[in-house]
């Protein structure tokens, strides 16, 4: 899983072109994404069809503010720059509720 650094705008949507995307809002300090992180290798294998994109909630916060990121751990899905979908909100989430919210996607 990439990690994505501070980006400009364009570089952002250089990614958000490219085929199918999943990013995925974090923070070291979050419990319930420390709870997560250790699963998202495999939920990235399960889901190989999607470039999978690590989001630093306090590295990206302006990212987070424009996309409505307002609770971690967070994924919004992208198809050629097209959101297919999000699952936001400030829950703790399980594999299996991800792995719900990706069968959604195709």
């Amino acid at each position: 899983m990439e990690k994505l650094k501070v980006l400009e705008k364009d570089k952002l949507n250089e990614l958000l072109l490219n085929g199918k995307s999943l990013f995925y809002f974090t923070a070291g300090w979050c419990p319930d994404c420390n709870f997560i992180e250790p699963l998202m290798p495999e939920i990235e294998a399960e889901y190989s069809d999607f470039k999978f994109y690590k989001v630093d909630r306090d590295e990206q916060i302006e990212l987070c503010q424009d996309w409505g990121i307002f609770g971690i751990p967070s994924f919004v899905a992208y198809n050629n720059g097209v959101e297919l979908d999000r699952y936001v909100n400030k829950e703790r989430k399980t594999k299996e509720q991800i792995e719900s919210f990706m069968n959604k996607l195709d």
